[in-house]
């Protein structure tokens, strides 16, 4: 079977179901053998493998990642590209494709069936304007989990990789590393894509945590304050915590707790690291 990382198979299949490429799922096709293999090597997939692929396009990245794990489970919203994965991954044997929307799949319910409820590594080529939900939803649903190796925009992986006082650092970059430990492994320029996009890609594995690194009495409580606090990203904690709604606190409150930490009063969510907003979150949600 021809693989699909040369981007002259990759013409001929498309031309064969005369396929076009629809905007609103953000489709990008890699055709780069270098980078596939590097995301392989990268998500460190094994033989006792099982992956969920998500968004598999036509296929390119699915069959690498058949060679490498035990399994692969590969969840595609657009129902014009099955045949075409039906066609693309006819010989391999290790492949269930799904056609459905990964924002509406029960994930523990799907690990149970498929992997007996064991952890699984999640490996995709994510389309832009909805890596942060994706992310998140894994995430925050608390699956048996591994890692996370995806490519991304470029400045999203940076976003989720930085520490505070910088200006990418925000609330996505807290909650990514509460879950997990973040590492951009790829950079990888616009003409490994078919079509090309108009901003550079990279990879980046996020290796989940047993535990998470900071020990927090209401986690719903934190994530709340935190996005609080980038909401208006201008504003100081105080007048922003102070006027979300959604968390009922006085601004002297938010003060007292900023005092007890030994915090100035006008400082501004973007220099506090996940521990001190931990800490600011155990006080105020007493």
């Amino acid at each position: 079977m021809a693989t699909l990382g040369n981007p002259s198979n990759t013409i001929e299949i498309l031309q064969k179901y005369q396929f076009h490429f629809q905007k609103k799922f953000g489709q990008n096709f890699l055709i780069d053998t270098h980078v596939l293999e590097k995301i392989m090597d990268k998500a460190q997939i094994s033989k006792e493998d099982c992956v969920i692929e998500i968004g598999p396009g036509i296929g390119t990245m699915t069959q690498y990642l058949a060679e490498n794990a035990r399994r692969v489970i590969a969840i595609e919203i657009d129902q014009n590209l099955i045949p075409i994965l039906q066609d693309t991954l006819s010989g391999y044997g290790n492949v269930m494709v799904m056609n459905e929307d990964v924002l509406k799949v029960d994930m523990h319910s799907l690990i149970e069936e498929q992997n007996k409820g064991n952890s699984i590594k999640v490996v995709a080529n994510l389309p832009y304007y909805i890596t942060t939900p994706i992310v998140m939803g894994l995430l925050e649903s608390h699956i048996p989990l591994d890692s996370i190796t995806i490519m991304v925009q470029k400045e999203v992986a940076q976003r989720m990789q930085e520490g505070p006082g910088s200006k990418e650092y925000g609330a996505l970059s807290l909650a990514v590393q509460y879950y997990a430990r973040p590492e951009i492994v790829a950079h990888v320029p616009p003409n490994c894509f078919m079509p090309r996009p108009k901003v550079g890609s990279a990879v980046i594995r996020l290796t989940c945590h047993d535990r998470p690194p900071v020990e927090v009495k209401n986690e719903k409580f934190m994530f709340d304050l935190i996005r609080a606090s980038f909401n208006q990203r201008r504003k100081t904690l105080v007048n922003g915590l102070g006027n979300a709604a959604n968390l009922n606190l006085g601004k002297e409150q938010v003060e007292a707790a900023l005092t007890a930490m030994e915090l100035s009063p006008s400082i501004r969510g973007e220099a506090l690291s996940l521990e001190q907003f931990a800490e600011l979150s155990n006080i105020l949600c007493q």
